[in-house]
């Protein structure tokens, strides 16, 4: 009986420490982390509603970093391999073509305009030298069929950048490249729940690990940028057990309560609320 009930209790403890293991973000240092903390990040830049400045453009970047703000950014590759700060995959929502971004050059791409405005598509390296290090940055590198070589840009280019950055991304082998080649840099899972997963499309085992962050294993994420609304009991154990706590997209000052940093867009919040 006592042996039965060994194996039962080491069973049970084992079942328990299986998802302690999984979720377990990485550590990062008070000097890491204080760039970040208790900051206002504008997203896209400070782009604006009717789209008279719109997002992602270095219009948007140059007012956040004029008024203070730490901004949010995507960053993708164009079929020529350059880095370009571009949301979408395709271009039919912002530029009006049919195309995806990654099949058109830079040459092609620095054509378009963005929302019907005067700004085009800028280059990654376009928008550090406007940012200049006035604000601390989240690159968001997409999920795209070149993965690795978007990594290996984007980091290049940063290694010469005096400023504050942070990654992250939805995809959490692309946050594993960054964990295994630039752990200089904070690194975070970008998530959501389960039920928004399926609604993007995806099947229901991959949505539940993601939006449960059971993939935290292959990254270790410092930081989870979870969307606004309830995070469900696996995420908030592992922002417990370490892991910062940023907010996206915010369109109100209240979601500031509890959170270390948060992504807001069409208000200007104050720059520091810690």
């Amino acid at each position: 009986m006592e042996k039965k009930t060994m194996k039962t209790l080491l069973l049970g403890a084992a079942a328990l420490a299986a998802p302690l293991y999984l979720i377990a973000p990485g550590s990062a240092s008070k000097r890491q982390k204080a760039p970040f903390l208790g900051r206002n990040f504008a997203h896209r830049g400070l782009h604006a509603r009717d789209k008279s400045v719109p997002e992602n453009s270095l219009e948007a970047f140059r007012l956040a970093a004029r008024a203070g703000y730490g901004m949010e950014l995507d960053v993708q590759l164009s079929r020529d391999g350059q880095v370009v700060v571009f949301h979408d995959d395709t271009l039919n929502r912002v530029c009006g073509v049919d195309a995806r971004v990654d099949e058109l050059s830079y040459a092609e791409l620095s054509q378009l305009k963005l929302c019907g405005t005067e700004y085009g598509i800028p280059l990654f390296s376009d928008v550090l030298a406007v940012v200049r290090g006035r604000g601390p940055l989240i690159v968001e590198l997409k999920n795209g069929r070149r993965n690795r070589e978007l990594c290996e840009k984007t980091y290049a280019l940063l290694e010469d950048y005096r400023g504050d950055v942070c990654i992250e991304s939805f995809n959490p082998f692309i946050v594993a490249w960054f964990r295994l080649h630039a752990r200089d840099l904070v690194r975070g899972q970008l998530a959501m729940r389960p039920t928004e997963y399926r609604k993007e499309g995806y099947g229901g085992v991959k949505g539940f690990l993601l939006g449960h962050t059971l993939l935290n294993v292959i990254a270790r994420p410092q930081f989870i940028a979870y969307k606004i609304g309830l995070r469900p009991p696996l995420v908030r154990l592992a922002e417990w057990m370490g892991a910062m706590k940023f907010d996206w997209t915010s369109h109100e000052p209240r979601n500031e309560r509890g959170r270390d940093a948060v992504i807001f867009e069409f208000y200007k919040p104050k720059l520091k609320f810690k």
